[in-house]
């Protein structure tokens, strides 16, 4: 693992790659919830076992985290910073396939970047589809039309839990709440199965 600060239009970001141990089969973009850090328990556990199926992941950390402020920024200014981001780590290098994602926030900021970064799938952690008991404030118009797309949500998460569609397949694990801790590593195993499923994963 390579630890880094990178430049963007609003201050560093940090960033956190982890080279499989051959050539990658494609390129897993991370980023954090709104609160807390590129080492949430799901967060982990899908890097562990996607860098283990021959993925190069990269863990992306918000300048406004880098900064020390818990308050996330506004929307545009986290799509800002995660664009260039993502932008730096795919700029010439041999094209691989660029999947996006995250838990929460992250999630949300992959959702609503993907399509212009050109990314080959969106993996969402806790997709908060609505404020908690604010079920008319949907942001299901987030998600992806023309990406391919997973949501793995808990059944108890107060954030709500998308509904399936053309492009989003929705995971609903039972027991589970926002943060996703009840059995990680079952989550874990979900997501990367579905990277496999489309030759994105060993």
């Amino acid at each position: 693992m390579t630890s880094s600060e990178i430049e963007t239009p609003r201050g560093p970001a940090g960033l956190r790659i982890t080279e499989p141990a051959g050539p990658p089969v494609s390129l897993l973009v991370l980023g954090h919830g709104a609160g807390g850090g590129v080492d949430a328990p799901d967060l982990i556990a899908v890097h562990d076992l996607a860098v283990a199926s021959g993925v190069r992941v990269a863990l992306v950390t918000q300048p406004y985290r880098v900064a020390g402020r818990r308050a996330p920024a506004p929307a545009g200014q986290l799509d800002e910073a995660w664009t260039a981001v993502v932008r730096g780590l795919t700029a010439g290098v041999r094209q691989i396939p660029l999947i996006v994602g995250g838990r929460s926030s992250g999630a949300r900021v992959a959702c609503r970047t993907a399509t212009g970064l050109g990314a080959a799938a969106v993996l969402c952690l806790a997709f908060p589809l609505h404020p908690p008991g604010k079920p008319e404030k949907s942001r299901a118009g987030e998600l992806p039309t023309d990406v391919p797309t997973l949501v793995v949500n808990g059944d108890r998460d107060p954030f709500g839990v998308p509904e399936p569609t053309a492009g989003v397949e929705v995971i609903v694990r039972p027991g589970a709440t926002h943060d996703l801790r009840k059995d990680v590593k079952s989550t874990a195993e979900l997501a990367i199965e579905w990277l496999r499923r489309r030759g994105w994963a060993d």
